[in-house]
Parts: C-alpha cells; structure tokens; sequence
C-alpha cells in the first residue's frame, strides 16, 4: 500500500468515528492508525497484531496492543465492548475472512473495512493484455509473494453481506488520492475505485 493511500484511508476513518469512542484495530500493523485516533479524536484504542516487530513498535508509541491471530477469533473480547472495530487492508490476507468478519460486528457496534478492489480496470487491463497477476501501486507484489489469499471486488463484498445479513451503513470508494463522490464512481465503484471502506454492521 503506498503512502498516499495509507494517509487517504487513514484519513477517511478518522473523519468516521466519533470522539472519545472505544475503537479496536484488528491487525493494527504498527499502530499508526490508532496512535492518530488518540491524538486526534482522544479515543480508547487498542490494537491486535500477530507480528512481534509491529507489537514493538505499537508498544514504542505507547499503543495498547495484544499480540494474536484473529484467524482464531476475539474471545478474550465481550460482545459490543466497543463503539468501532477496524480491519484495514486485512480481510484479503486472512484465512477465515467472513468469521473474521463476524466476529468483529459481534465486538463492535459497527464495523469498518478497507480492502484493495481487485475488480479495478487496470487489473483486468492487465489481466486481459498480459495474461499475467497483475501488479498495481495498490497491489505491488509478485504473485510468489503476495500476502493476498482472498482476492475480493466491491461487488463480492456486497454481495457477501447481502447473503449473510450484514447490514452496510456506508460505502466509500476511493482512488489515487482521494475519496471519490462523483456519479460514474458510485454508479460504477467496482470498476473505477482502486480501494474501498465500507461501514457494517450485524
């Protein structure tokens, strides 16, 4: 993920969440989003991550963070215990997406996700021209490295919570550097949005 999209996604859900909410950041990475939610909103955050470098460099910025596999689900966590659950950039490299998706509405009064669209025209340009995984400033991996697993569009997305009942409050799709709010990009997010947040919840 480049900079400018990490600042834009950054941006977009600290603008989401009210002050002095509850907020847990499921694979918080090195905790730069809820060391920016501290500061800026003054909200409660926690982090889980199951890489022990990123968890010493949450505990360096003074982030509050467990070190965990959410693969295996949050049951040290009670149900609605807190106001926001964030999974960014993550559903795509777990192995059990939708239980992780579930779990995090049964934590959280609502939930926020972002995931790369891999349903993007420049992907199926190059899919289609080259016949090869394609690469993108979103998604810059070779396809023997790439921690991608579930390669999911806008349009599976919704679909997936229409059939298993998930409640979608907002849908931002976003591309280069910005949101985009325009017709052609509502109309048409999973073709023209390079990534998406959404807000669910159960």
């Amino acid at each position: 993920m480049t900079n400018t999209l990490q600042s834009l996604l950054f941006d977009c859900i600290i603008n989401l969440i009210h002050p002095h909410s509850k907020v847990l950041d499921l694979g918080c990475g090195k905790g730069e989003l809820i060391e920016a939610l501290i500061k800026e909103k003054n909200v409660i955050g926690h982090g889980i991550d199951i890489n022990e470098e990123n968890i010493i460099e949450c505990i360096k910025k003074g982030v509050s963070v467990f070190q965990g596999d959410i693969d295996e689900g949050l049951l040290e966590y009670k149900d609605k215990s807190y106001d926001y659950v964030i999974l960014s950039q993550t559903v795509q490299v777990v192995h059990k997406p939708l239980f992780v998706i579930n779990e995090m509405l049964r934590v959280g009064n609502k939930g926020i996700i972002c995931f790369p669209n891999f349903a993007h025209w420049k992907i199926r340009w190059q899919l289609f021209f080259h016949g090869q995984m394609p690469k993108t400033e979103v998604l810059p991996f070779e396809w023997y490295e790439t921690p991608n697993i579930h390669h999911l569009t806008i349009k599976d997305f919704k679909k997936a919570c229409k059939k298993h009942s998930i409640k979608v409050l907002q849908e931002l799709p976003l591309s280069g550097s910005r949101q985009r709010s325009t017709l052609p990009y509502r109309w048409f997010s999973n073709l023209l949005a390079e990534d998406a947040l959404f807000v669910i919840q159960s």
